[in-house]
């Protein structure tokens, strides 16, 4: 019964808000498209400029744009109300 009871807890605790984690990241990834304002994990701010597969081209600068994994994009501030996306 201990045992049981270890492995419930261990569940609930460590488990269950990984996989709820991981699927929020997911969705994340799926709703991207054009014209978002993201950020990546590694800190750049960027425009989407097109969506492919696996990977988003994104402008950081005028004509300048680079290409990076879809997982690496950690956030859609374009979402967020922050005074700098109302400019």
């Amino acid at each position: 019964l201990p045992l049981i009871l270890l492995a419930v807890i261990f569940y609930f605790l460590i488990i269950r808000p990984s996989r709820k984690q991981q699927k929020e990241m997911q969705e994340r990834q799926n709703s991207l498209k054009e014209g978002d304002k993201v950020i990546t994990a590694g800190g750049l701010y960027g425009i989407i400029r097109t969506v492919k597969q696996d990977s988003v081209l994104l402008e950081v600068a005028t004509n300048v744009v680079i290409k990076v994994d879809k997982r690496s994009i950690a956030a859609n501030v374009s979402k967020r109300g922050t005074p700098e996306n109302q400019k």
